[in-house]
């Protein structure tokens, strides 16, 4: 039921970055500030450790930090609730809906895009590792 991994190192950027957006939520809005930050390293650190800038990992990253960009100005803070809710689904059930989200782009999937698909990357059970590492087993 309970993912916490603490032994890896991407749980520990997520969880300094959940952190900090709890703070900005909760009204540090320097908070936003940090996890941006906080993210664009750890979007160059797994660039550089994967030795791509496509891998699944950094695609994940970088969505999440053009999510955080959004979220940015002022009116649109609001939006940061939703990184937030959802980085402590991750950190917590191994729940991630960003890397489910980018897993149904055209470039990371082999079959045409359905309801069924969708119901099924969203509404499967957390995997162990990348999401895309074994879509047979998604649900399982």
């Amino acid at each position: 039921m309970f993912a916490i991994n603490y032994k890896e190192l991407s749980w520990w950027y997520w969880f300094v970055t959940v952190c900090l957006l709890t703070t900005g939520v909760a009204g540090y809005t320097a908070g936003f500030l940090w996890a941006i930050g906080i993210t664009a390293f750890q979007l160059v650190h797994f660039a550089i450790r994967k030795r791509s800038i496509t891998a699944f990992p950094v695609q994940v990253r970088f969505w999440y930090l053009v999510l955080l960009l959004i979220a940015l100005p002022v009116p649109m803070q609001i939006i940061y609730w939703v990184p937030t809710i959802g980085t402590w689904a991750q950190e917590i059930f191994g729940y991630c809906a960003m890397a489910r989200l980018v897993s149904l782009f055209p470039w990371n999937r082999s079959e045409p895009l359905s309801l069924a698909l969708v119901m099924k990357t969203f509404f499967s059970r957390p995997v162990r590792g990348s999401i895309k590492q074994d879509p047979a087993t998604m649900g399982r």
